[in-house]
């Protein structure tokens, strides 16, 4: 007869990640709060310390955790944007069809946005997305415009008041994939019309308009997929 099968390795870490999880989704830890020594958490979860050593490595990489050098590890202050780091390197390297569906998905919260924005913008930020929105229509250089218009959607991202579809919104603007748009949009000639698309969520934010303000961004990035779309068709 078998003897009693070993928990595998990945098993028992995970089982330590989700504990860890728990303690601070429960305030036994808390945000900025210093990590038991990595010997007491392997006794008081009860597992090896190899197991917890590299449950703690997968938490900081994702951003929970953070190494102090000579004072120990400690809870993040769990902002979303730390917490969503890895998401921006997911749309960084995606390609093809995937790029398609981070598109719709930011079509989504774009839009959502942009209208909770038309309710809540300050007066600062609305100068502040007329400025990038001037400055994208002074110059043809492509570098510029890229840096003018992730400021724009940054700014009105933030101007919606909920930071973790900010950074959400933040995650899914990747530059290298908005480096890339902006090359086919000089090659195509189109750099008019999304000056024109630009101006429109301008307009919309201006007039305190949500639901105008919603169909603008919704357009915009539309715009971007239907772009990408016929790329994708091009390459097949």
């Amino acid at each position: 007869m078998d003897g009693p099968v070993a928990p595998q390795k990945g098993t028992v870490t995970q089982r330590a990640i989700e504990q860890i999880k728990a303690m601070i989704a429960e305030g036994r830890l808390e945000p900025g709060q210093r990590l038991p020594t990595e010997r007491d958490l392997a006794q008081q979860l009860g597992i090896s310390r190899s197991s917890m050593r590299e449950a703690i490595r997968a938490l900081t990489v994702l951003g929970v955790l953070e190494a102090r050098h000579g004072s120990g590890i400690y809870v993040t202050q769990l902002e979303a944007g730390d917490l969503l780091e890895t998401f921006g390197v997911v749309a960084d390297l995606s390609r093809g069809p995937r790029l398609v569906e981070l598109l719709e998905v930011r079509r989504v919260l774009e839009s959502t946005a942009t209208a909770l924005a038309a309710a809540r913008i300050s007066a600062d930020q609305l100068a502040d997305v007329e400025l990038h929105l001037e400055a994208m229509n002074a110059t043809d250089d492509p570098e510029e415009i890229l840096s003018h218009d992730l400021a724009f959607h940054r700014t009105i991202a933030l101007a919606a008041g909920n930071d973790t579809m900010a950074a959400i919104l933040e995650g899914l603007s990747s530059r290298t994939f908005r480096a890339r748009v902006w090359r086919g949009y000089q090659e195509e000639g189109a750099f008019e019309r999304t000056r024109r698309e630009h101006a429109r969520i301008h307009r919309a934010l201006a007039a305190r308009d949500p639901e105008a303000a919603r169909a603008a961004a919704a357009a915009h990035v539309g715009e971007v997929e239907t772009w990408l779309r016929a790329q994708l068709d091009d390459q097949d």
